[in-house]
């Protein structure tokens, strides 16, 4: 289902941090793959990055808590790094986006938060910001921009979110299991229980169209790193 008009004004975007109204959605696609089928969820309002954790930010977190910088931490051509502060961060496994959205009091999104985020109110369309994505829409391997680019580059979404679609792919707190939405709970699902691997969300500059679709899901082990991959963080509405 869609958003009427003064439904989506409800949105409340600061400077860093959006207020993503509640409301239900139809979440998944009954196209072939692990994201059917299409099942109503509902979500309760929360806060939401409204960009992906930079390199600055997460250098921050590495000072002040002794974590260890990223795998690809000033190595040239990965974009990662104070030559590219205001890139989005990468070569951070699930863990280390845990840990650091823990210490600035914050947490994952679930992967249902995501998606329900990443629509921006839309309903039915495969993207962002429409049926169609193109390179002036966001960082995907039709940019041919060759890496990252820094947050906030592209049009934000209708919940006024940057890079839903491209620039990195993005860790979420759920575990993975494929057949996961023939059983989800249809209010604020948390994925399931256990599983060996963590869902990530969205494309990136690495990836193709198919990937940076709303529903569009992929996994990696949580201790993974990878070039194409960051994260952004959510918070729950009744904390301050």
């Amino acid at each position: 289902m869609g958003y009427s008009k003064e439904k989506r004004t409800m949105t409340n975007v600061t400077e860093e941090i959006a207020l993503i109204p509640s409301g239900e959605f139809l979440m998944g696609s009954d196209s072939e793959g692990d994201h059917n089928p299409v099942h109503k969820v509902y979500i309760d309002t929360f806060y939401m990055d409204k960009y992906e954790v930079t390199n600055t930010k997460y250098l921050k977190f590495c000072k002040v808590t002794g974590h260890q910088l990223p795998e690809f931490w000033n190595m040239e051509g990965f974009r990662c790094g104070l030559d590219y502060p205001n890139h989005p961060v990468v070569g951070v496994s699930w863990h280390d986006a845990v840990e650091y959205a823990v210490w600035c009091g914050r947490r994952l999104p679930t992967e249902a938060e995501w998606e329900y985020a990443a629509r921006g109110g839309l309903a039915g369309m495969n993207y962002p910001n429409g049926k169609t994505l193109k390179p002036s829409y966001g960082n995907y391997t039709k940019s041919e921009k060759g890496g990252s680019v820094a947050v906030g580059s592209y049009p934000p979404n209708g919940f006024g979110l940057y890079d839903m679609q491209g620039n990195v792919v993005e860790w979420v707190l759920d575990s993975y299991d494929r057949n996961y939405y023939s059983s989800s709970p249809s209010a604020n699902p948390q994925g399931p229980s256990s599983g060996k691997f963590r869902v990530i969300r969205g494309g990136g500059w690495h990836s193709g169209p198919y990937c940076n679709r709303t529903y569009c899901r992929n996994a990696l082990p949580p201790s993974w790193v990878d070039f194409n991959v960051g994260f952004r963080c959510a918070k729950d509405f009744n904390l301050k």
